[in-house]
């Protein structure tokens, strides 16, 4: 059974030695603009940033919320790159607040949008009940500095599409034996308000071929309207395996002044097709069992 604080969402932790870029025609609803839109992150050391961040994760068995707070201040790492390092607090989960470890309490979490810093994922084998925004948080800059690495998008209308596919893994090796995904990114620069504020569309798509593993001949039928792009095994308590595979999409909406964050929004629909499973090759399984997982995330500034 997934928790929103365990899952791990797609992180786009690229190579970009080689992208493959398509500028394409923009939606037809998107009516094209003249100004060129400021979307590069100009940083000053020692600024401040403060955000909140609410999300609710609907899944197979039950629906877990979370909301926390996180708050920034922008260095220079060893490479003299920009960074922000990030601290989480108030972490709240389906209403109860969650005592964090010292560990969690002094865990910082590095972000940047700056083009030379390349984004990571940090540690988090000692911050278990912060895994989920801090990995949203990720998923979320991440969009923003890949828009601002390819340079693509300088007018509203303005639409590319990055072929990616790469695999993604959060399989920890004890918990969850395997764990991917395989998607693209579709960029629109939707519209912009008269005072500079950008409205980008960051879509996370299946690729024509997706590069997951899939480590058993049934997990290979199309779950939705698309080859399968994501893929988990997790171990649990009984000794026996719970195998998921399916669909996988996200809508990300931000919106950015002068390159900074003002506030983001996230849809993360997964169709997933579930068997429990009592050996890890996933030949000996149960009944199969339809369904969809539901995530919702939410970014605000605060001032």
């Amino acid at each position: 059974m997934k928790s929103v604080l365990q899952r791990l969402p797609v992180i786009a932790l690229l190579a970009l030695s080689m992208p493959r870029v398509f500028v394409a025609q923009a939606p037809a609803n998107v009516k094209l603009g003249q100004t060129s839109i400021v979307l590069s992150r100009k940083y000053e050391e020692g600024e401040k940033l403060a955000y909140h961040m609410k999300a609710t994760n609907k899944g197979r068995y039950q629906t877990i919320a979370y909301h926390a707070d996180v708050n920034c201040v922008v260095k220079k790492d060893g490479a003299g790159a920009f960074i922000e390092e990030c601290a989480w607090s108030n972490l709240v989960v389906n209403d109860d607040p969650v005592i964090l470890s010292p560990a969690a309490q002094s865990f910082r979490q590095p972000l940047s949008l700056d083009p030379a810093a390349n984004p990571s994922v940090p540690d988090l084998s000692h911050v278990i009940p912060l895994i989920g925004p801090i990995t949203d948080l990720l998923t979320l800059y991440s969009d923003l500095w890949l828009a601002n690495k390819l340079g693509q998008l300088h007018r509203v209308g303005d639409h590319f599409y990055f072929a990616h596919g790469t695999p993604n893994s959060w399989a920890d090796g004890n918990f969850v034996m395997l764990g991917q995904d395989s998607i693209d990114f579709d960029f629109t620069l939707a519209d912009a308000t008269p005072d500079g504020i950008a409205n980008l569309l960051v879509r996370h798509l299946p690729p024509s071929i997706p590069q997951i593993k899939l480590p058993a001949e049934w997990m290979r039928a199309p779950v939705s309207d698309t080859a399968n792009n994501w893929v988990e095994v997790e171990k649990n308590g009984d000794g026996k395996f719970s195998a998921e595979v399916g669909m996988e999409t996200f809508d990300v909406h931000l919106r950015v002044l002068s390159g900074k964050l003002l506030s983001a929004e996230m849809e993360n629909p997964d169709e997933v097709l579930g068997r429990d499973c009592t050996d890890v090759e996933l030949q000996h399984c149960g009944d199969s069992v339809r369904y969809e997982i539901k995530r919702h995330i939410e970014l605000v500034t605060v001032p």
